[in-house]
């Protein structure tokens, strides 16, 4: 069987896909991965054969003009930029899939070429779902983005997937999700080093601030702002603290507290298992890879999928939350104190962790996808 997967040009959007990407070469499958020139290179690092579908249009400088809208309009806003990355990829895409031919194609919720490409070729299509909301505003934009595009094929709207695969585990998830398929979330990270010190026994309370990869970018004025009087704060109160953001993101930063054991980029999976608590922007990975690890986790959501993130989290009793306009270093520092002084976080953590453990594996997953082939050759 031929796996195509199509992701655009975020770590965030490709790397939930690596370990089912990973799964289906294990099985014997052919895989290959759909993304734009800049891109590539992130593929290839995963250790998965990467296509590239046409030149890069940076979905930051898309979505800049929408910064200062409410939360709906701006993600139908972000919406509208991910329709418009699939505009600008549809034809390479639609030519890979006429000369690969892949049996079914694969892609995250916010690539639609890969949908539209594969409806047009009658080819079964999966989505993987990253966060807890439905966002319909996505949709939405990016089908009124594409309008003339589907009007070239011949629809009215957006193709819906034959099979939705959900990551979150099932307590936390919406009414949205009822028919999704669940998946065990196995943590990549990119290709990042293991310091001697996670792997070694800590003499202290140990606390990880991570802000993703796209937040400093989306924010990158106001980020530093409440990092730095943050770090301040945390290093008053005798923690370890690790600060793990890009490299180059640092680099922009202010001179951080000598406190702080490590600044840069650091593989959440195995790092996150050596902390006490992680405070962090929402975002699905660093959510969910706490989760996995049993972590309980303060979350400071920024926009889009993260404020229903973290409401998740809150309400499975494994962390806390504060509202852009309520985090400041007093209440960041208050939050992590109560989150390391309350046992009952760190049991609820420990609860949902086995959850995620308990779902189908991304092997599992893959031998599964065979029956959208038959029930796509099968006459309507």
């Amino acid at each position: 069987m031929r796996i195509l997967f199509t992701t655009v040009a975020l770590s965030g959007h490709f790397f939930p896909l690596v370990p089912l990407a990973w799964a289906g070469r294990l099985a014997g499958h052919e895989v290959l991965v759909a993304t734009s020139d800049r891109f590539v290179p992130v593929v290839l690092r995963s250790g998965l054969p990467a296509s590239s579908c046409g030149p890069d249009v940076d979905f930051v400088e898309l979505a800049a003009a929408a910064t200062g809208h409410g939360p709906d309009d701006r993600r139908y806003a972000h919406g509208r930029a991910f329709g418009q990355l699939a505009e600008a990829r549809l034809a390479h895409v639609r030519e890979l899939v006429e000369s690969w031919q892949p049996d079914v194609v694969v892609s995250e919720r916010a690539e639609f070429a890969g949908p539209l490409a594969a409806a047009a070729h009658g080819i079964p299509q999966v989505e993987m779902h990253w966060g807890v909301p439905e966002l319909p505003e996505y949709r939405a934009g990016a089908q009124a983005e594409l309008r003339g595009v589907l009007a070239d094929l011949g629809r009215d709207t957006l193709p819906r997937p034959a099979r939705v695969i959900n990551p979150w585990p099932p307590s936390l998830r919406l009414p949205h999700t009822t028919e999704h398929q669940g998946i065990r979330y196995v943590p990549y990270n990119g290709d990042a080093y293991v310091p001697r010190w996670v792997l070694e026994p800590r003499e202290r309370a140990r606390v990880c601030l991570t802000v993703g990869t796209l937040v400093p970018r989306l924010g990158a004025d106001t980020v530093p702002g409440l990092v730095i009087p943050v770090l301040e704060a945390l290093a008053r109160l005798g923690l370890d603290v690790v600060v793990a953001v890009d490299d180059d993101v640092v680099n922009t930063w202010p001179p951080l507290p000598t406190a702080v054991r490590h600044a840069g980029r650091l593989p959440l999976a195995q790092v996150l298992g050596a902390c006490d608590v992680v405070i962090h922007h929402g975002g699905q990975g660093t959510a969910l890879t706490a989760l996995a690890s049993g972590v309980p986790q303060l979350v400071l959501p920024q926009f889009d999928d993260q404020a229903d993130n973290a409401q998740a989290v809150v309400a499975s009793g494994a962390g806390l939350s504060l509202a852009p306009g309520n985090a400041t270093a007093q209440t960041v520092t208050e939050y992590t104190r109560e989150l390391l002084g309350t046992v009952g976080f760190a049991l609820a953590a420990a609860e949902v962790a086995d959850e995620v453990a308990a779902q189908p594996t991304p092997a599992e997953i893959v031998d599964r996808l065979p029956e959208l082939v038959v029930a796509a050759a099968l006459p309507s």
